[in-house]
C-alpha cells in the first residue's frame, strides 16, 4: 500500500528540510492493523500527545487520529508506522515558529516470528550498548534510535531474537524492541523509565490489567541481580504480543504461569 504524507499518497522524494531527516526531530508509532482496526490505538495516542506536549510539537491529533484510521482501514491488515516530525527548517537547531508539523503512514505486512517465540520462549543476549539517561526524552517513542541501532548490530546469531539493554549505570531497562517484566515470589516487577527506555504500549496495558486483576506489581529500578534471581521473565510490545524469555548468558528459566496468564491477556488485546 502506498504510503501517506500529510494525508495525501506520498510522492518519490522526501522534503529535504524536514527535522526528522535533519536532527531525528519528531515521534513515531508503530501499531498492529487487524481488519482494518489498529489496535491499542487510544495507548498509541496518549503516547503520541505526550510525546507532542514534551517536545511542544503542535500537532493536531484529531487530525491524526481520523487519517490512522482511514489509512488502517484501507490497509486491512498488517504494520502501520506513524512518523510525525516537527516539519521544515532552516539549517540550524533553532525551530521556527511557523512549522507545520509532518504526518508519514507508512504500511508494512504482519511480522512473521517464528511460532516458538511465543510457545517456548526466546534466547535473549546481552547487549553491551547502554542507554544514555535523559529524562527529557526518557519514555518518549522518538526518532532517535541510534543506541537501538547499534545494539541490535551486536548480533546476528538467529537464535537470540532480542537482546537485553541496561542504563550507564547497570540497571536493567528493557530489550532493544520491547519491554521486559520479571516476575518474583509472585509479584511482577518493570524497569522505572523516568531516566531512560522506551514506555510501551503493551507495558501499559499490561500494567492496567495487572492492576485490574490484582497481580501485585511494581514499577521500580530492577539491578542484574535481581534479573539474576527471577522465577519468570518475559518481553512484550504490541506488535507481537508477549514473548517469554528461557536463557540469557548462563541462565535459563521455565514459561510461568503468571507469564502465560498474561500471554493469554496480551494475546486478546491483540484481536478484534
Amino acid at each position: 500500500m502506498q504510503s501517506w504524507v500529510d494525508g495525501q499518497p506520498a510522492s518519490a522524494l522526501a522534503s529535504l528540510k524536514d527535522r526528522g531527516l535533519a536532527y531525528g526531530d519528531g515521534l513515531f508509532e508503530t501499531i498492529a492493523v487487524k481488519a482494518g482496526t489498529p489496535l491499542l490505538l487510544e495507548l498509541h495516542l496518549q503516547r503520541l500527545a505526550q510525546g507532542c506536549s514534551r517536545l511542544a510539537i503542535v500537532a493536531d491529533q484529531s487530525l491524526i487520529r481520523s487519517e490512522l484510521l482511514a489509512y488502517a482501514h484501507a490497509m486491512g491488515e498488517g504494520v502501520l508506522k506513524l512518523i510525525l516530525t516537527r516539519g521544515d527548517s532552516q539549517r540550524g537547531y533553532g525551530i521556527s515558529p511557523g512549522a507545520m508539523p509532518r504526518r508519514i503512514l507508512q504500511a508494512s505486512p504482519a511480522a512473521a516470528w517464528p511460532e516458538a517465540n511465543a510457545l517456548h520462549g526466546i534466547t535473549l543476549f546481552d547487549c553491551a550498548t547502554r542507554l544514555a539517561e535523559q529524562p527529557l526524552l526518557a519514555g518518549l517513542k522518538h526518532l532517535n534510535r541510534l543506541e537501538q541501532v547499534i545494539a541490535r548490530s551486536e548480533w546476528q546469531d538467529p537464535a537470540c531474537a532480542e537482546g537485553l539493554m541496561r542504563d550507564t549505570s547497570g540497571r536493567v531497562i528493557e530489550g532493544v524492541f520491547s519491554n521486559l517484566f520479571i516476575v518474583r515470589d509472585g509479584v511482577l516487577l518493570t524497569a522505572d523509565l523516568r531516566r531512560c527506555g522506551v514506555a510501551g504500549v503493551m507495558r501499559a496495558a499490561l500494567l492496567a490489567e495487572a492492576g485490574r486483576l490484582g497481580i501485585p506489581c511494581h514499577v521500580t529500578d530492577i539491578s542484574l541481580a535481581q534479573l539474576q534471581q527471577a522465577d519468570e521473565l518475559f518481553l512484550c510490545n504490541s506488535v507481537y504480543g508477549i514473548w517469554p524469555v528461557r536463557a540469557f548468558a548462563d541462565l535459563s528459566w521455565p514459561v510461568g504461569p503468571l507469564t502465560r496468564k498474561l500471554q493469554g491477556i496480551a494475546r486478546t488485546l491483540l484481536d478484534v
